[in-house]
């Protein structure tokens, strides 16, 4: 019998300081900004939320309890990494990823020019196929911290199988 599973995950961190001079990191692919966001790793927020959505589907907690920000060994560390060790785990318990859609909440920045590099990107981390990977956006018409600009939010859900 197949076992089918829904996650659902969400992720928020603030922009970091221009001076910091980080990277905008989103879904694995660097997105011309003018600041890029805060954390311990490289704050990717959309496949922090993926890795949430994947990791509660088949009931193995968060990235908090894998990756923990008290570890210095992923100070800096490449979240789309982080995600292949995610998938690792799912795949020595026998889950498939069926497919993922995912949400950017802020105003800025505009994912349009990005959304098929950022499918393309997630399908492959994934092993999908791009059509089985749905990226999109939304603001919060100027309301709260993201319509502020003082930072990203995402949301993703994700089905997952084992045959």
């Amino acid at each position: 019998m197949t076992t089918t599973r829904v996650g659902q995950g969400f992720d928020v961190h603030r922009f970091a300081a221009p001076e910091e001079g980080r990277p905008l990191m989103l879904m694995g692919c660097v997105v011309p900004h003018d600041r890029g966001l805060a954390g311990h790793s490289d704050a990717d927020v959309m496949l922090h939320a993926l890795m949430d959505a994947l990791l509660g589907a088949a009931g193995l907690g968060d990235i908090g309890q894998h990756f923990p920000d008290t570890d210095a060994t992923y100070k800096g560390v490449d979240s789309a990494m982080l995600l292949t060790r995610v998938m690792g785990d799912l795949a020595e318990r026998g889950w498939q990823v069926v497919n993922v859609d995912l949400c950017l909440i802020g105003e800025r920045p505009k994912i349009g020019p990005h959304r098929q590099q950022m499918r393309e990107r997630v399908a492959h981390l994934l092993g999908l196929p791009p059509d089985a990977v749905n990226v999109k956006a939304t603001t919060t018409e100027k309301l709260g911290f993201t319509g502020r600009g003082e930072g990203l939010a995402a949301q993703a859900v994700v089905l997952i199988h084992r045959p």
